[in-house]
């Protein structure tokens, strides 16, 4: 009975360590991109990928392994000879370095993160079940005694116990019956071979593994492509249309355009804005005594309804800092100045409803599309006063406004992989935010990353938008002549966030070409020149020291910030009549109907993801049929307490596993949702709530047709009792199971800052919840300190709801080893596991708990957290 809570130890300390490579997935697929492109260049051999991160993985698998047995080595109670103790440590660290390479394996052969996960629980599944802990050698059935064979875990377990048992200690005390040693007894009892030679045999298997996986490894990173290609969606418009285009370009820019909902147009003026952050360490290091770093200095300026305003300046000039001061999108650092709508002061709940906001990034859920996209966006953001009718004719108004028509049924796909060109994102982004009929608009780069063919496209669409009479803001970086002069303002900044010009530009920009030109020292413009160009060349900081002058302060000298300062006196008092922006709601949608609305995009999500789906429910089938036939008809034997000991094995393995996957597979798939959630949430879309219910409801289905096979098959395979009762409990335990391991995966994600540390951090606790599942160590041999621990962990009521149900009212008897009289399977179930047989009750409501509250603390997380500062 010691001997096996020992063993448990043992155990533990394998199954952690093969877990600790689960890490290792997330990591080298995130590399995996980098590598091919390399590859395909001729940088370097695969070999020179694998070897260094073989080798700089050993360093910290030595501190690992150093660190997990000095503390758990001696304070468990092994075996104190000083080479038992170094043998041991030599198991770890090779265990580590071998499931390292496994999971590197099946990264580069998967080569995506839903396969990966799924692969990687598949192999664990199958190492755990037939690595001869969960049933001994000598009971797993014939047609799986080859993967005992080729399982790395049972060398691990076997060099483990073997080390340990024949230890002197064990050795030298006889067993209950008197006819063999203790440590022979245990070693008999778990079939592990006694041989002490068994230990080197372990030792060689496990390096032999390490070596055979990096090998293989090699090979994939050779052989293996990529899963997907590069692929934009080509409209349907044939060439002969697209050269039209071509020709009407420059023509198509004033094009006037109306749109069927009304809106109230307004104007945005700012006085005095000032924007510090916190001193970065390094430059707080070289500059003493400052606390903070000013990044806006007294920025004052206007814009105004059907006036498209570019926001200009050398890098680091401010100009996306001051966008996201204007639009309230900052979520750090100190604003100082006013700013007004229309003259009211503005407030962020209200400025979110009429305003939006398009990111240089174009974020947007994968598998939706793209009219989808802004169906979306315009149920959500539009007033309840709109009927349903009215916001499909906007969409299509909108559709037709950004030129997306012949796109409207293309998936948006990831960005660089699938689905929609960079070009054709960025008019989504546009269109997104135009069917929120907002009144004031900020576009970050719109042009970044095209060529001017696509740039020409995206600045027709800004055109379209500014004709509609709506205010539009676009920071731009080094354009072309002519998406220069498409712009009727420009607020141009220098380095430190001062204004150097804020007015007209003129036509052919020859307004701003007089203001510069005027100033003495400034070389005359050649002809046919790029005033874009010319003007932040002229303008710069080694222009700036050429000419001792400081263009910040020869602007404000001039008449034009006269002029600016008078028109912004004038714009931050409301016109007679004017009411403030009012709404009786912070969201456009009630709760009931942004629920309805995340729902409709996440259930399509769901739907259009079988790499999610379907590698889950694979996964799910394959665990079933291996439980299945591994414990083949085994819930008929019980005659002796390994037999029930088998049975408990079988279905805590089952449930952890699929668990395991579908707690892993999900991270991805949140964590993608997640990026697109940000956006949304500060446009004000909807509340986190309802976002996350939506999410948490999309699951219940998959989960339920998961569970229902798996319990038919392993219920029927395993031959449990035929009772509905009995079914029914299996069927409902296992359902909320899988359910609450899904939303612990969604938890994970959203209490952390990315899909790796996600990883990192479920790996852990799968581990603990290992650990105090009550199987390894039954509950009555948990110390007192960390019972407490045995009942917040979820696994451990799964086990007891398991057992409970299928054993708690079986009065047979079976035989234990050691004791006289047999025992009926219910009297061993509770004094040997601490199973009370009229608990189902209470486990049923635990279960459901565990489930409502990872799923509450997945909502909390989303609400409460967020990773993306800016």
């Amino acid at each position: 009975s010691d001997g096996s809570v020992y063993v448990g130890a043992l155990m533990f300390s394998m199954i952690a360590n093969m877990f600790n490579g689960f890490s290792e997935l997330a990591l080298m697929i995130q590399r995996l991109p980098v590598f091919y492109k390399q590859r395909d260049l001729l940088f370097h051999p695969s070999w020179t990928f694998t070897l260094p991160t073989c080798l700089l993985s050993i360093p910290v698998s030595i501190f690992e392994s150093v660190v997990w047995v000095s503390i758990t080595y001696f304070l468990i109670g092994f075996s104190p000879e000083p080479s038992r103790f170094f043998k041991h440590l030599l198991v770890i660290f090779l265990t580590q370095q071998m499931a390292g390479s496994i999971f590197r394996f099946i990264a580069v052969t998967c080569r995506s993160m839903s396969l990966a996960n799924t692969g990687g629980s598949l192999v664990i599944l199958l190492l755990f079940l037939l690595g001869g802990f969960i049933i001994p050698r000598g009971e797993i059935p014939v047609w799986w005694q080859w993967a005992y064979w080729v399982s790395p875990m049972t060398y691990t377990f076997d060099a483990l116990t073997v080390n340990e048992m024949l230890a002197p200690r064990w050795m030298d005390q006889r067993s209950s019956d008197n006819s063999t040693t203790l440590g022979l007894a245990v070693l008999e009892i778990f079939d592990v071979f006694t041989d002490p030679i068994w230990y080197w045999i372990g030792v060689g298997a496990i390096l032999g593994f390490a070596i055979l996986f990096n090998v293989l490894v090699t090979l994939a990173l050779t052989f293996l492509n990529p899963l997907e290609k590069t692929q934009a969606i080509i409209s349907k418009e044939n060439a002969e249309e697209n050269r039209a285009e071509d020709s009407s370009e420059s023509k198509s820019f004033y094009v006037k355009k109306g749109m069927v909902l009304p809106f109230t147009p307004l104007t945005m003026s700012f006085d005095n804005i000032h924007y510090y952050v916190d001193m970065p360490k390094e430059v707080k290091e070289q500059e003493v005594g400052k606390d903070k770093l000013q990044l806006l200095n007294e920025v004052t300026g206007v814009f105004r309804p059907g006036v498209l305003t570019a926001l200009m300046g050398v890098s680091g000039a401010g100009k996306t800092t001051l966008m996201d001061v204007l639009a309230g999108r900052k979520t750090g650092g100190y604003i100082e100045g006013d700013i007004r709508i229309s003259g009211f002061p503005q407030r962020q709940d209200t400025f979110a409803r009429i305003s939006g906001y398009c990111e240089q990034n174009d974020i947007h859920s994968p598998q939706v599309t793209v009219k989808e996209s802004l169906i979306y966006s315009a149920f959500l953001r539009l007033p309840k006063e709109v009927t349903k009718d009215e916001k499909m004719r906007f969409v299509d108004e909108v559709m037709e406004l950004v030129e997306l028509n012949s796109l409207k049924d293309a998936i948006v796909g990831l960005p660089g992989i699938t689905g929609l060109s960079t070009e054709q994102r960025k008019r989504l982004t546009i269109a997104v935010e135009l069917v929120a009929n907002p009144s004031i608009i900020f576009m970050d780069e719109p042009t970044s990353g095209l060529d001017a063919r696509a740039a020409a496209i995206v600045m027709r669409t800004v055109r379209n938008t500014v004709d509609t009479g709506r205010t539009v803001v676009c920071t731009i970086h080094q354009p072309s002549i002519d998406i220069f002069e498409a712009f009727d303002e420009l607020l141009l900044l220098k380095r430190g966030g001062q204004v150097i010009y804020a007015g007209p530009l003129g036509r052919n920009s020859h307004k701003i070409i007089e203001y510069f030109q005027a100033i003495h020292g400034v070389p005359v413009i050649k002809e046919k020149y790029n005033p874009a160009t010319w003007m932040l060349e002229v303008s710069s900081m080694a222009a700036e020291a050429k000419l001792k002058i400081d263009f910040a302060e020869h602007y404000k000298t001039t008449s034009l910030y006269q002029q600016n300062k008078k028109l912004v006196k004038e714009l931050s008092t409301p016109p007679r009549g004017a009411k403030d922006l009012y709404f009786s709601t912070q969201f456009s949608q009630s709760f009931f109907g942004q629920f309805k609305s995340c729902l409709w995009k996440q259930w399509i999500t769901y739907w259009r993801t079988p790499d999610y789906n379907l590698a889950r429910f694979f996964f799910t089938l394959v665990a079933a049929l291996m439980i299945g036939t591994i414990f083949w008809r085994v819930g008929t034997k019980r005659d002796n307490a390994n037999d029930l000991t088998k049975v408990i094995g079988a279905m805590y393995a089952a449930v952890l596993f699929v668990g395991i996957n579908n707690s892993t597979s999900v991270q991805p798939l949140v964590a993608v949702e997640r990026t697109v959630f940000y956006r949304e949430r500060a446009a004000e879309m909807y509340s986190a709530v309802p976002y996350a219910l939506a999410q948490v409801v999309c699951e219940i289905p998959y989960v339920l047709i998961q569970n229902t096979y798996y319990t038919l098959i392993v219920y029927t395979m395993v031959c449990f009792e035929w009772t509905v009762a009995k079914f029914l409990w299996f069927f409902f335990v296992s359902f909320f199971s899988f359910l609450y391991f899904t939303y612990y995966g969604m938890m994970t994600v959203a209490v952390t800052p990315n899909q790796q540390v996600a990883a990192v951090f479920a790996g852990a606790f799968y581990g603990i919840f290992n650990l105090f599942s009550g199987f390894l160590i039954p509950k009555s041999r948990i110390p007192k300190w960390w019972i407490w621990y045995y009942w917040i962990c979820p696994v451990a009521w799964t086990v007891y709801g398991l057992i409970v149900s299928q054993y708690g009212d079986v009065e047979d008897t079976i035989k234990v080893p050691g004791m006289t009289e047999d025992p009926t399977i219910k009297w061993y179930i509770e004094n040997q596991f601490g199973f009370d047989p009229n608990f189902m009750g209470p486990v049923a409501a635990v279960l459901v708990g565990f489930t409502l509250f990872f799923a509450f603390m997945f909502a909390f997380g989303i609400k409460m957290l967020n990773f993306q500062q800016r």
